[in-house]
């Protein structure tokens, strides 16, 4: 006789009871049902550099890579991490100890919280934060507790005092991300100065999501938290290519920091993937070391987008939010005599034929979140026109 499955207790583990479809996949296949312009999720509509794009027909013309790579990554984008991370912040790393190549920065941040989290760990988290970061927190068993970015003179800030308050004695580690998605913030010096004498205090760990480190705007500055004084040794800082050189589907991201956290995540790690996207990381190998025209063009290629679709929001009748990092723009749908963004998100479609994501999705305190949508500008300047044209019937 066949043995039944218990009809009390769910398939689905308990920790991950609250982690439907994510809203990203339900958004995108709204557009494509009704046919509209995609500005929810976090994807360019164009492919990165042409010379990148070959150095990984290259890899796979020549067998590079095209069988397992080894366990921590190809020994040339391990060594080019480094480049980069002493190029551009004066941060040296060894290549072979202190450097760990994952499949994008989605499992960089899986396996940190899986290695470096016990079951009653307290994670602080910048609410709203990336849904990964719930779904990993639980999955380590881990408790999260998000600290609340509020807007502040058209953008979002963080409160030092509530950072603070918020650790406690079961505290493990501090989730930081910065350029911030999807507020677009940018954390200062004097914020990040103050975040490492509280790490360093409470004696804690640091994991910082950097992936849009290169997409920072107007006066901002994007400074690691691994530079501050006592962070190098207990910060995982954590990188991506696919934001910086619009390859987002080569999903080759990494981690950085110093040899016992390194090891620590690489035990996780080796039982996610163990290894991934074999002939893309000699592509990303050579993509870090473009010359600084290429980090300067596309920034700047990024702002004049920002600029434009900011515009045509604040025309639609939408309060924007200022985007000093990233390339999303964060808005508030109260001036349109809106205030629930999930219900606003859903019928956008077909009010203007323009997908947007809700920020409430992003929250624990969802009613923090509710007035608020975000909208990616990564994407040609013909589309972004056209979008603007659409969401102008809104006002």
């Amino acid at each position: 006789m066949a043995r039944m499955t218990s009809s009390t207790r769910p398939f689905l583990n308990r920790r991950l009871a609250e982690f439907g479809t994510t809203i990203f996949a339900e958004m995108s296949a709204l557009a494509l049902r009704t046919g509209s312009i995609n500005l929810g999720q976090g994807f360019p509509d164009t492919d990165g550099p042409e010379e990148v794009r070959e150095a990984a027909v290259r890899a796979l013309r020549g067998g590079r890579g095209n069988q397992y790579p080894p366990g921590p990554g190809v020994p040339e984008l391990r060594t080019a991490i480094a480049a980069h991370q002493q190029r551009w912040y004066g941060l040296s790393y060894d290549p072979d100890t202190e450097v760990l190549v994952t499949a994008g920065a989605t499992e960089a941040i899986a396996a940190a919280l899986l290695a470096l989290l016990e079951p009653g760990d307290e994670v602080i988290a910048l609410e709203p934060y990336y849904d990964s970061y719930a779904a990993c927190i639980a999955m380590a068993g881990g408790t999260r507790v998000p600290v609340t970015l509020r807007p502040h003179e058209g953008g979002f800030r963080l409160d030092l005092d509530e950072l603070r308050a918020a650790v406690t004695d079961r505290t493990r580690l501090l989730l930081i991300n910065t350029p911030h998605n999807p507020t677009g913030t940018v954390l200062t010096r004097a914020e990040l100065a103050a975040i490492a004498e509280l790490a360093v205090e409470r004696d804690l760990l640091v994991v910082t999501d950097e992936v849009y480190e290169h997409l920072v705007f107007d006066d901002a500055e994007h400074l690691p938290p691994a530079t501050f004084p006592g962070m190098r040794d207990r910060t995982v800082t954590i990188g991506s290519a696919g934001k910086t050189f619009s390859f987002t589907g080569w999903k080759v991201g990494w981690v950085t920091a110093s040899p016992p956290l390194v090891a620590a995540v690489r035990s996780a790690k080796q039982f996610l993937t163990y290894v991934s996207s074999g002939p893309f990381q000699y592509a990303v190998a050579e993509a870090l070391a473009l010359p600084d025209a290429y980090f300067t063009a596309f920034r700047e290629d990024m702002l004049a987008k920002r600029d434009l679709l900011a515009a045509g929001l604040k025309d639609a009748g939408f309060d924007v939010f200022h985007t000093a990092g990233t390339y999303f723009i964060t808005t508030d749908i109260r001036p349109l005599g809106e205030s629930d963004g999930f219900a606003f998100c859903r019928a956008l479609p077909e009010r203007a034929g323009v997908v947007a994501i809700p920020n409430a999705v992003f929250y624990d305190h969802r009613e923090a979140g509710a007035p608020f949508v975000r909208f990616a500008f990564c994407k040609r300047v013909e589309v972004l026109a056209e979008a603007v044209q659409r969401l102008k019937t809104l006002a």
